[in-house]
């Protein structure tokens, strides 16, 4: 398959303390996050046109065209997960770290790539919980 290059915005998102909430209760945790992408990422994805492109357990990787898209859609998923949080006692809490990132990509296999630089900082784990995390180049525009 060929691939393609094109601007994107990506948006990454990450379980704080995924480890310690499946050692605590791995049924439980696998079965709220699974409702969790049903309820609420799933169907906000779509309302923002974004593509999934893979998930990794307690993570998943989305595409948009748009940077207004992607950073509304994080802020929806993190309001969602305030208000699914609000009863829930502190340490059985889902809390995604979410990074943005807009730049060339490369498309290949459904895959994307960043071929001219690392995985962005904001992709990294010091993202805050319950938070959005953006480039500071977007941040100053």
């Amino acid at each position: 398959m060929t691939a393609t290059r094109r601007l994107a915005a990506n948006l990454a998102a990450d379980v704080a303390g995924y480890p310690r909430l499946i050692g605590a209760d791995e049924g439980g945790t696998l079965k709220a996050l699974k409702a969790i992408r049903a309820e609420l990422i799933d169907p906000t994805v779509a309302a923002h046109n974004g593509r999934l492109v893979k998930t990794t357990g307690d993570g998943l990787l989305v595409e948009f065209s748009s940077m207004v898209n992607a950073l509304c859609c994080a802020t929806e998923v993190q309001t969602g997960m305030a208000e699914r949080n609000a009863t829930v006692p502190t340490e059985k809490r889902i809390e995604f770290r979410i990074g943005l990132h807009q730049g060339d990509v490369v498309i290949e296999d459904n895959d994307i790539l960043l071929p001219n630089e690392p995985m962005p900082r904001t992709f990294a784990y010091e993202r805050p919980r319950a938070a959005v995390t953006i480039p500071t180049g977007l941040a100053a525009a």
